[in-house]
């Protein structure tokens, strides 16, 4: 019950530099997936995670493998404060007198708090794959125009490579995109990222509650570290793999550049 009396401000702190934790030391991984999701049959530089690694660092450097990360170093503070405190916020109303939720509450708290942080996460989300996959549109250009199917002189090699057009940066993309588009440039693939968000929080909050609930040693005692550790583990991969086919359709639907002959999408089900 001692978790109950810490304040809204301090659970938003403590969301906030758990976000901060979480985005530097998995970003890597997180690029690998966007490149990996985007590429098409007939298109693929990259065979896994690991290759995708290995050929950003060697063509960007290593500090080509954090493109990106500055979007969600800014904006993921709010999203995971957002996140964890409508997940407390909905918890708390849904309880009667303090009694344990059951599991269908559990996972209306979840669905509640998935919705709430959509709010920052698809702009986030949308400015952060475009930078993600520039490097991966860039390599394809550059194999193909190695391969001489970019020369206009048939199976002639150019002779020279064009000077690569410089990355847009967040600032830019959000800039052009408002001009563009509007907000609503911001928010383009919504709808898929609440498919995602919200299966997501559906899943991961209860199941990680009652993971941990198991290791706890006595009614009243926080459980230990490596236990939250295991069951956020266990919790984190089972709701990730229940909605990774709704987060290819979402960084599909969210990416404004195609590479050669890669298809484009009118919506969701598209």
């Amino acid at each position: 019950m001692a978790d109950r009396q810490i304040s809204l401000p301090a659970k938003l702190i403590n969301g906030g530099i758990a976000g901060l934790i979480g985005v530097t030391c998995v970003f890597p991984i997180d690029l690998a997936k966007t490149r990996l999701q985007n590429q098409q049959n007939g298109q693929r530089i990259y065979t896994s995670m690991s290759d995708c690694l290995i050929k950003t660092i060697r063509a960007e450097g290593y500090f080509g493998m954090y493109r990106g990360a500055a979007v969600n170093l800014t904006l993921v503070t709010p999203e995971k404060a957002i996140k964890l405190a409508a997940n407390d916020f909905f918890r708390h109303h849904l309880s009667k007198d303090g009694q344990k939720l059951t599991l269908l509450k559990e996972m209306l708290a979840g669905c509640g708090a998935g919705t709430c942080q959509v709010i920052v996460t698809t702009p986030m989300e949308m400015l952060k794959i475009q930078l993600q996959d520039a490097g991966r549109i860039a390599a394809q250009k550059k194999i193909l125009a190695a391969q001489g199917q970019l020369s206009t002189q048939g199976g002639v090699q150019p002779s020279a490579e064009a000077p690569a057009a410089p990355r847009p940066t967040a600032t830019q993309l959000t800039r052009d995109l408002l001009h563009s588009r509007g907000i609503a440039g911001l928010y383009k693939g919504l709808g898929a990222t609440l498919l995602r968000d919200v299966p997501f929080s559906v899943v991961y909050f209860p199941l990680f509650a009652n993971l941990n609930q198991l290791g706890r040693p006595a009614s009243e005692e926080k459980s230990p570290f490596y236990v939250s550790f295991l069951a956020g583990c266990v919790a984190g991969s089972a709701a990730a793999v229940a909605v990774n086919p709704c987060d290819v359709v979402k960084t599909r639907l969210q990416s404004l550049q195609r590479g050669v002959n890669e298809d484009t999408y009118t919506g969701f089900l598209d």
